[in-house]
């Protein structure tokens, strides 16, 4: 969900962390009753947050249910503003498909962000690009916070268009090779023949 969400122009940055639940300092081998989930930071005047629930659902099955707490479906929610427009999202998606959505939709008591190798897994699986955005964010923290880090993890997830892609790939920071190996890597992803 990180990549898929990190493509998408008006989201600002994205973090894996775990939410939801009343332990304190959750990580991967202690996470209690949190759920692993991505935040998503985005810019209200580019993207809506219906817009964004509208990616969600498409994003994965809902009338699945969750075998654990760790793996949940989920919506959180911030205030009632966004539980309001999660709940109508989430009826709209129960008629639409004439089954019930098992997708919770429940506060977010807490968001603590994930432990370093969750975070852009994805990208960093590709050398020449992680490399690249390494180098302009040598702090760890600054690359998971990074907009333009983002869209390369989503890209690296087969995510965006090539018109996506013609407008930003000069504002992503990426040295000219790195340039080049992402045009490669999504020819073949995409099957794009456009320089």
């Amino acid at each position: 969900m990180e990549s898929r969400f990190g493509i998408i122009e008006g989201v600002i940055r994205t973090r894996v962390g775990y939410a939801g639940g009343r332990q304190e300092n959750p990580d991967y081998g202690h996470i209690g009753d949190h759920t692993e989930t991505v935040q998503v930071d985005y810019d209200p005047q580019r993207i809506t947050y219906k817009e964004l629930l509208d990616i969600f659902w498409q994003s994965h099955k809902p009338t699945g249910r969750s075998w654990s707490r760790q793996y949940m479906n989920a919506v959180f929610y911030h205030d009632d503003r966004q539980r309001q427009a999660a709940m109508a999202s989430k009826a709209a998606v129960e008629k639409k498909i004439n089954r019930s959505v098992k997708t919770e939709v429940v506060p977010l008591r807490s968001f603590t962000i994930a432990e370093d190798y969750h975070q852009k897994y994805i990208l960093k699986q590709n050398y020449d690009l992680h490399a690249d955005m390494s180098r302009v964010y040598p702090l760890h923290p600054d690359f998971v916070n990074s907009t333009a880090v983002a869209r390369l993890n989503g890209y690296a997830s087969g995510h965006g268009d090539p018109d996506q892609l013609a407008r930003e790939i000069d504002r992503l920071g990426l040295s000219d090779a790195g340039k080049t190996a992402l045009r490669e890597m999504l020819k073949r992803k995409w099957n794009y023949d456009r320089q």
